[in-house]
């Protein structure tokens, strides 16, 4: 699959917002939704994978969940394992009892249902739950569990038809969240079924071929429409409060524009040289360190702190994400990646051994 720069400056333009919204920028209201833009390019990049092997004979079940294990795991039972003595320390026994629960659904990837079971009788402040921003991984690892399954199965039919039964499982999802959205809105904004939608609607975009109807569409109008996603996902990140209802109808501003960025911005445009930048691909390669790394840290900062903090202290917190997001990247995450003399998932059982360890001793 060739490399597009791009997509890595738009996990930038995802990730920031996420970060600024938790650490208080009003500016930044919306930045939660930077999470509904990285469902879409998951679901983008994984399926184009998916497919490109599937017609290429080289797909197999144990490659690809190994690829998802060195890509997600080693991070973050890294950070799990750094938070664990803070946790220690810093919380309340009943808190402490609570994030010993969450650390042991993250092992799960449950932490999504765990989370939406808690709803509506928090015992402490959700923003000061350091491990809850492992929702969204437990809402993936879920859909990648059957995704690939789903895609061997209903592979036999054709692409054609294969598409039909994508499209149909997402009319489903979004009917869900839309429902969820009015009735139940907890479990539409922890759970698989309401969240599915918008990592098909990523999938949906590998369907179109590189030579496809886009690259027939004149230059102007192609970068008319990448600025018009650039412009959907910031008029989301600077417009949506917290009330906004999330997943519902209004999630097709940020997850659309997203899709537009994907299938539109090119390098020889500028919409697509701005995600391409240096500082952009950069932000973007980090992206899944400090999109793990920022919950922790502002969580255990403000845990039982009554004033707010001043403006130099969350620079202070931003910029200690940034430094330990480059050192997992760096020294965790890219050795992992390699295959080189690392062998399958044995690579990960120190990492799986000692985070039991440490979740024995919390319980």
């Amino acid at each position: 699959m060739r490399y597009r720069p791009e997509i890595d400056g738009l996990r930038a333009i995802a990730v920031i917002p996420v970060i600024l919204f938790h650490a208080g920028f009003e500016a930044f209201s919306g930045g939660f939704v930077g999470v509904d833009v990285f469902f879409v390019i998951s679901g983008y990049l994984i399926t184009s994978l998916l497919l490109e092997e599937m017609e290429e004979g080289r797909f197999t079940l144990l490659g690809f969940y190994e690829r998802r294990a060195r890509r997600i795991l080693p991070a973050l039972f890294l950070v799990c394992l750094v938070s664990l003595p803070f946790a220690w320390v810093l919380l309340f026994p009943g808190d402490m009892r609570n994030y010993a629960e969450s650390l042991a659904a993250v092992s799960l990837f449950s932490t999504n249902i765990l989370f939406w079971q808690e709803s509506g009788y928090f015992e402490s402040a959700a923003e000061l739950k350091p491990l809850l921003h492992t929702w969204s991984l437990a809402v993936e690892e879920q859909f990648y569990i059957f995704f690939p399954l789903l895609l061997l199965a209903a592979g036999k039919l054709g692409r054609a038809r294969l598409l039909w039964v994508l499209v149909l499982l997402f009319a489903i999802s979004f009917g869900v969240a839309s429902w969820a959205s009015r009735h139940a809105p907890a479990a539409g904004f922890y759970l698989l079924p309401a969240r599915g939608w918008e990592i098909l609607l990523g999938a949906f975009l590998a369907f179109v071929p590189t030579s496809g109807a886009e690259l027939r569409l004149p230059s102007a109008l192609r970068e008319g429409l990448a600025l018009l996603g650039l412009l959907l996902i910031c008029s989301a990140v600077f417009f949506f409060e917290r009330s906004t209802p999330t997943p519902s109808v209004y999630t097709l501003v940020p997850t659309m524009g997203a899709v537009l960025l994907i299938a539109f911005a090119r390098s020889d445009g500028l919409v697509g040289q701005l995600l391409s930048s240096r500082p952009l691909v950069s932000i973007g390669l980090m992206s899944y360190n400090a999109y793990l790394w920022h919950q922790p840290v502002f969580a255990f900062a403000r845990y039982g702190k009554v004033e707010e903090e001043a403006l130099w202290e969350t620079g202070i917190l931003c910029g200690l994400t940034a430094f330990l997001a480059f050192l997992s990247w760096r020294f965790v995450e890219k050795p992992f990646r390699r295959r080189g003399p690392m062998r399958r998932l044995p690579i990960l059982l120190p990492l799986g051994w000692a985070a039991g360890k440490g979740i024995r001793r919390c319980l």
